[in-house]
């Protein structure tokens, strides 16, 4: 599946946004491994004691620093500090669209193929609670997309989202893993976009 997906990331045409005054630049990385039964993705349980975003489901990633040459090199670089993945070990395969948080950051989000696993995952104590490994299949199963609502500013929104066990994968997690799930439905043998609701 990894040079399918691949492939699929080379043709695809990720939306780019500027940023502007208001908005700090920051990458993440969604990264995937093999697993006896079938594709992982990982995931992160943010800790109560990171400044934004506290307690969420969140890709590794952060801000990026002014010596990072570049965003992917940011995303490598905070995958590396919050769950000790070595940048060697991931293969790079594309891009995904785009997306501003709420917490006014521009996020760049990458895809990568973990090169081997077992890995030996690392946390951050400050900023990573534990990690989730969840089966791509599980993703790409109508029932695992759940509305989820949310009161913002007197209004209620109604947002895609993820549920593993326990955890809630939403707001712009979620529609990054949309983004990712949308270009795997494409690839041969995965279902297609009538068998499985967008977010």
């Amino acid at each position: 599946m990894r040079d399918l997906l691949r492939e699929a990331l080379a043709r695809y045409t990720p939306e780019s946004l500027e940023v502007d005054a208001g908005l700090a630049a920051a990458g993440v990385l969604l990264l995937i491994y093999d697993h006896a039964e079938g594709p992982h993705i990982v995931f992160q349980k943010r800790t109560e004691h990171v400044r934004d975003h506290k307690g969420q489901i969140s890709f590794p990633g952060g801000a990026m620093d002014p010596e990072d040459e570049t965003v992917l090199h940011t995303a490598l670089r905070e995958t590396h500090e919050e769950i000790g993945v070595h940048p060697d070990d991931v293969d790079v395969l594309g891009q995904l669209d785009d997306m501003v948080t709420v917490s006014n950051y521009r996020v760049t989000p990458y895809v990568g193929w973990l090169k081997r696993y077992p890995y030996e995952w690392t946390f951050s104590d400050i900023e990573v609670a534990y990690l989730l490994e969840v089966p791509l299949q599980h993703l790409l199963h109508p029932e695992t997309l759940v509305p989820d609502r949310r009161l913002i500013n007197g209004r209620e929104y109604v947002f895609s989202s993820y549920r593993w066990g326990d955890d809630l994968i939403w707001g712009a997690t979620a529609r990054m893993l949309t983004n990712l799930l949308d270009i795997v439905a494409s690839l041969p043998g995965m279902p297609g976009p009538g068998t499985r609701p967008r977010g």
